[in-house]
């Protein structure tokens, strides 16, 4: 019978050894080598007389690091907080009054109102109050009165 094996055809190459390889020796164990136990558990003894020291020295690191973290961020705030104010000075610097969170309200400091004198020919009304004048009316005086001036000359 015939073999159908795709390595037939190696199956008949000789194989050389090549001269500049070798087997290695066989390794010996030295005859007082100390064996592995059948159990390790006694290898695996825990201190618990060391507990509480850890214990301690845990909860005061964390709360250390509680306090560090709370000062951290009450420096960062403050510095925030800083930045914002010079920010809000420097914009009232420009314009007095300005808040960013608010909306810009107007306010009056001091009002000076000139008293209005009663036109030449005209009478007071009784009761002491005067007719003001609305802001078209003074210019059309104003203007008349102009061209009063440059007419009598």
């Amino acid at each position: 019978m015939e073999d159908k094996s795709p390595y037939a055809a190696a199956a008949n190459v000789p194989v050389i050894k090549s001269p500049s390889l070798r087997v290695p020796k066989p390794v010996t164990l030295p005859p007082d080598i100390h064996p592995l136990p059948l159990s390790v558990e006694p290898y695996f003894v825990y201190p618990f007389r060391v507990e509480p020291h850890i214990l301690t020295m845990e909860s005061s690191r964390r709360s250390t690091l509680a306090a560090h973290a709370a000062r951290r961020e009450a420096y960062l705030k403050a510095r925030e907080e800083e930045k914002e104010r010079r920010k809000r000075e420097a914009l009232r610097k420009v314009a007095p009054g300005f808040d960013p969170q608010g909306v810009l309200v107007p306010t009056r400091t001091a009002s000076i109102s000139l008293p209005i004198s009663p036109a030449p020919g005209s009478t007071s009304p009784p009761g002491g109050h005067r007719h003001t004048k609305s802001v078209m009316e003074d210019l059309v005086d104003q203007l008349a009165a102009l061209d009063s001036s440059s007419s009598n000359k």
